[in-house]
């Protein structure tokens, strides 16, 4: 029986053949895992649900807000004026308010961001002024106050506080009182500290518009008595007679209190792009910066990142600070009778 003739390299061939349609195969195979939209690695529900329960709180502008008497919390934003180039601005919101922003941008809340949205006043006479739109800031939730720089003292200013969406469109939750910056004397320096206030609440309650007529000013008279922990204007006795205090009346409570805030300064190339938790930092023409923060009581972490000019280069420094404020029990050296 004749041998069947074989084909010099047939079998080769085919094995190479074979190779070369594994090879195209696995290439289709990684071409179709890298166009596959990414799913999401962690399948964990509770994570899931914590990173949906942190998106919406910094989104929340409530601020952790516990409605005291039937629920009832007051929308208010206040501003007032630290020095000529400093505003600081205090706002308290109902949970319902925000329930209703969710509600009037529908389809657009996705995406919504809130704002502080900063207006200069332009007067026209005495009575008529108009509002030109100079910014929004961009805030978030977990805070009830910020600190707005402004610049070309002396201005009149109002702030309005909401949600800002895509296209522009914005849904206002409060509106501030209207405040006017001093011009620059030599009075008045960057470093001057808060705990002034309390000396020169007068000065500030009356650059913060609280002497107008207008709604605000009650409202901004209530701050500054909770934030100062005393009436504002004449005292009990001034209202109601000296007897209003009784015959025997003691001496007023040995007030002490102490609060603090926090000055972050440095320096940067002067054409850098320096951000702070996000926020836009301002620099001077030689490149130095300073930037004041209120500091609650609890842990601050502080991420600062510049950019050079031509976006090629990126430094971050992160501060973490810790407040811890104590009061200590009091001590009376008065004599026992």
């Amino acid at each position: 029986m004749a041998k069947k003739k074989k084909v010099p390299g047939w079998h080769a061939m085919r094995k190479d053949d074979l190779v070369k349609a594994l090879l195209r195969r696995a290439r289709a195979e990684a071409r179709q895992r890298a166009n596959k939209p990414t799913v999401a690695r962690d399948k964990n529900p509770q994570r899931l649900e914590q990173i949906k329960t942190k998106l919406a709180e910094a989104k929340d502008l409530t601020f952790r807000v516990i409605p005291g008497g039937n629920g009832r919390a007051k929308d208010r934003l206040i501003v007032m004026v630290r020095d000529p180039y400093w505003l600081h601005a205090y706002w308290e919101l109902n949970p319902k308010s925000v329930e209703r922003a969710k509600v009037a941008l529908g389809p657009h809340w996705h995406g919504a961001q809130p704002v502080l949205r900063v207006y200069e006043v332009l007067r026209d006479g005495a009575v008529t002024s108009t509002r030109r739109l100079v910014r929004d800031i961009k805030i978030h939730g977990g805070v009830k106050n910020w600190y707005i720089d402004v610049r070309n003292p002396p201005k009149n200013y109002q702030l309005d506080i909401g949600y800002l969406a895509s296209g522009g469109k914005f849904h206002c939750l409060a509106r501030s009182n209207v405040v006017s910056t001093p011009p620059v004397t030599a009075g008045n320096t960057f470093d001057k500290n808060w705990a002034e206030v309390a000396k020169e609440y007068d000065r500030i309650f009356a650059l913060s518009g609280g002497y107008s007529d207008s709604e605000a000013s009650g409202e901004l008279r209530e701050v500054f008595e909770e934030r100062l922990r005393r009436p504002i204007g004449n005292s009990a006795a001034a209202q109601f007679g000296v007897g209003a205090a009784g015959v025997h009346a003691q001496q007023p409570d040995f007030e002490f209190k102490v609060d603090t805030e926090l000055i972050v300064h440095g320096v940067a190339r002067p054409d850098a792009h320096v951000t702070l938790r996000g926020e836009p930092v301002k620099l001077r023409s030689d490149g130095t910066f300073a930037v004041r923060l209120n500091l609650p009581d609890r842990r601050h972490v502080l991420p600062m990142v510049a950019n050079s000019g031509d976006g090629e280069e990126q430094r971050t420094i992160v501060l973490a600070i810790d407040r811890n404020t104590k009061v200590m029990e009091p001590v009376n050296h008065a004599p026992v009778e």
